[in-house]
Order: structure tokens, then sequence, then C-alpha cells
């Protein structure tokens, strides 16, 4: 691979002579912003179901993450970064569009994506850049093991995907042909070394964006490569506060799979970040790691996701972009939401974001480094579904995630207030407790503020089913097919 990028650099002279030609190309389109100067590269790396505290750089002690430190270490470490609607095709419909869940109409998993709005990709592609999606879709809703044609690619020209499996030793994907391939091994290996494939056979030429979407460390947990699962021990996990005693058998055996799952994609990303370095574009390239969401993994005593407590909804951001936001890595306390994150990227890259955009482009703010006015973050589930139906406890509910607090609303009122600094496992919750009625009236004003900004008018779930014409069975999911 080195061999491979030691060409490439000497292209890079090559390729900066032709920046000023490509510039006047892309300035054709209206979108782009016209800097001046070449286009970074953008690799976006999501793992599934990575909540934020299970790193080692954010002091878990069960999590054996050098790679990710080194990472975290030279980017900006985006401390408060929020899934709002913390299940997997929500994010990634709000990550594709910048739009909220109740806008975009992917509020459940297994649902397709309307091609209503301007996506990232058709924003990056119609910049000039070239567009790439490896790993994890979910956004097809036609099947999980069938083939995403190319219209429904939403923008993206390479492609090797498949809509969803955690089958992570026999993982299928499809390019452009409709017979499915198979990944070799652990799939998110084998997605990471076509992701350095990408990387150095566009390196020195026109800019490109790059996602890559791991599957892990979502269960099964047991499925981590032998050497990864050798090295983490079930006796050695050490739990958070909040997990119940009567969980705790259960939570170490889960969790001793998820850091293993952890281990094997730290191993990823540091070969990917190899790449970079030995193709001589880290430089001028944004390089994003986040997850779409967090898992309990029996804190609270709860399982997986969708939950509005921190487990679930906060997950990792590190954007590193040396070139573009100087060498001064920093943590920051900004609250960033999954909509947020499309606009932010375009407007790191000079471009525009569509007028169908509903999150917050921090741009400007990285960049100036002043932060920016917002005040919390939206939290929703707006349908019970899936592993937390109504039947298992499910509920509909609107919140907001603050520098300090969670407040949450069902639809019978109140329902939970934390303060996260004073209590940072979310063990006491003070919603109607008199102590507290202050901050609760403050938080649930927000809340309404922010609810009629969105025009979320929060109605029981079946009304949102009911406008999107979705067919569900009794538990309020929508059928899997495979």
């Amino acid at each position: 691979m080195k061999n491979a990028c030691q060409a490439i650099k000497r292209r890079t002279f090559l390729g900066a002579m032709l920046a000023g030609a490509t510039q006047l190309s892309r300035r054709a389109h209206g979108n782009v912003q016209n800097t001046g100067e070449a286009r970074p590269n953008v690799v976006f790396l999501f793992a599934d179901q990575w909540r934020a505290q299970a790193t080692g750089y954010a002091g878990d002690p069960n999590a054996h993450t050098p790679n990710l430190d080194r990472l975290a270490a030279q980017s900006v470490n985006f401390t408060h970064a929020v899934s709002g609607c913390p299940v997997c095709s929500p994010y990634r419909a709000s990550l594709m569009t910048g739009q909220y869940w109740h806008t975009h109409g992917v509020f459940l998993n297994d649902v397709p994506l309307p091609d209503t709005a301007v996506t990232v990709a058709e924003a990056f592609r119609d910049a000039g850049y070239q567009t790439g999606y490896i790993g994890k879709w979910h956004l097809d809703g036609r099947g999980r093991m069938s083939f995403t044609t190319p219209e429904h690619r939403q923008g993206f020209q390479y492609w090797k995907a498949l809509e969803c499996t955690h089958e992570y030793n026999a993982s299928r994907y499809y390019d452009d042909d409709p017979a499915p391939k198979q990944w070799d091994g652990y799939d998110a290996a084998a997605q990471t070394r076509d992701a350095q494939r990408y990387i150095q056979e566009r390196a020195g030429g026109a800019p490109f964006a790059l996602f890559l979407s791991w599957g892990p460390p979502h269960n099964p947990y047991e499925t981590a490569p032998k050497d990864c699962r050798d090295r983490v021990r079930e006796a050695d996990i050490v739990l958070r506060p909040n997990v119940p005693p009567d969980c705790a058998e259960k939570a170490r055996k889960d969790l001793a799979g998820y850091y293993a799952h952890i281990l094997a994609l730290d191993g990823c990303l540091g070969a990917l970040l190899g790449t970079l370095e030995d193709c001589g574009i880290a430089e001028n390239t944004i390089l994003v790691f986040t997850s779409d969401h967090g898992d309990m993994l029996y804190s609270q005593g709860m399982q997986r996701k969708q939950k509005p407590y921190d487990e679930s909804i906060r997950v990792p951001f590190l954007l590193r972009y040396p070139k573009g936001l100087g060498t001064t890595p920093r943590p920051l306390d900004w609250l960033i939401n999954a909509p947020d994150i499309m606009p932010t990227l375009l407007g790191l890259c000079g471009i525009t974001p569509p007028p169908s955009v509903e999150g917050k482009d921090l741009s400007r703010n990285l960049i100036g480094g002043h932060a920016p006015n917002i005040e919390g973050a939206l939290l929703a589930c707006i349908t019970p579904f899936g592993e937390w139906t109504r039947q298992n406890g499910g509920r509909e509910c609107r919140g907001i995630r603050t520098r300090q607090h969670t407040y949450v609303r069902d639809l019978n009122g109140p329902w939970l207030l934390f303060d996260n600094e004073s209590d940072p496992y979310q063990q006491r919750n003070l919603c109607n407790e008199r102590d507290h009625q202050e901050v609760q009236g403050r938080l649930d004003s927000l809340l309404t503020r922010i609810l009629a900004e969105r025009k979320d008018a929060f109605e029981p779930g079946d009304a949102y089913i009911k406008r999107f014409g979705y067919i569900v069975d009794a538990t309020g999911t929508v059928p899997i097919h495979p």
C-alpha cells in the first residue's frame, strides 16, 4: 500500500496545478463557495451502536483504543454529540438529508428514505466530488438482503454496501452487479481494506467524499475476531454504577464481546489512518469518527437503543482537519445533533447546504472558534417499535439534552429530569421534585420552543405512521423482510 501511495504523492504537484481549473468548473454549480484553494477530501467513518462512553480517551477502563486515542489527540472532540433519534435508519436518514425525523419520515427502521431532499452525496457530487459508500446502508427499506439499485443510492457513485446484516463473518454486499458478493472474513476489516484501496486510487486527483459504515460493535457481541475476544475477559470488565446487580453477569458477558469488537475496529481505524498518511493527504482530508447511536448494555437495566438515556443517545464525534481547523486539537462542549452533520461537512468544504436542510451548519463556528447558539439538542422517539415496543415499555417521547441536563416528556407529561453534571450516571430522576421546579420549568419552555421551531406537534406515534403511510404489525413495527 505504501508503494501505491508513493506514486500518488508524485501526482500531488500536478493536482495542485489543476486545482484552479477545477475551481472554475465547480463554481458553475452555484452552491460552491469560491475559496481559492483545493477542496478537502472527506472520510466519514461511523460504527453502529458505539456509545460515547466506550473509548479510551473518554476514560473507559474497558476500552483498548490506542489508534482512536491518537486520533482524539489530533481532533476536535465534540464531547456532547447526540443522536437525537437513536436508532439505525432514523440517524442515517438525518445524516443524508440534514433533516429531522418527522420531516424525512424515517423515524423507524426498514422504511425507504424518500427522494424529496438533496442528500449529502448529491451535494458533494454536484460540487465536483467523487462519492463512495461502503458497508451498512439501512435506508432502502426494500428488504435487508436486497440489491439497492443505483437510483436508490442517494447520489453515491462508488458502492459496496448491503441494506443490513450483522453476520459479521459471513457478510454479503452488492456493488453494481445485482448478484450478491461476500466480504472476506470479518466484514469491518474487509470493508476497511476496500476503503484503503478507494483512497489510494483517488488520492491526488479530484476530491472525494467516502462514507464507511461498520456494523460492529452492534450485537451479536460474541462474533468479534478470536484474537480480540481472547484479549477481553469477562472477569476484568468494570461495570458502570447504573448497571443493577441482578444484571451484572449478563452485562459482563455482553460487554466483553462489545469491547472485543471495539478492539478490532480500533485496528481497522489504525490501518485507515496509515493509508491517509502514506498517501500524503491527511492534512487536507476531513476525517470524522462517530456512531449512529449508543447501546444501553444493561445500564438502567436496559438493552440496546431508542431510550433517552446517555448510554443510548450520546455518541463519539471526532473531527480532524489539520489544514482547515489549525493543528491545535481541543475538546468542545458544543451540542451537535444528527441533522447538523451534513450542513457542517458541506460548509467545511465550501459548499452551501441546500435549502431543504434543517440542521445547523457549524463550519463557521469551527473555523472561527466561537461557540454556536444551540441551547439544547432535540431528542425523540416518535413511535415505539422494534425492540422497544409498548409491550416492552416503549413510549413516545420528546426531550432535550443540554450541556448539563436531560429533560424528557412522554405523552402524559414530564417524565425524566437529570442533572448530568452532579449525576453523570443518571441514577436520580428529579422530575416533579419540589427543589427542581424552576429548572424543570425552564427546560420545559425550551423544549416547547424547539418543538415549535421544528414544527413537531408531538402527536401519538400512530398519527405519524398514518401520515407517512407505513404498514406495521401488532407491535407497531414495520415487518422486516429478508
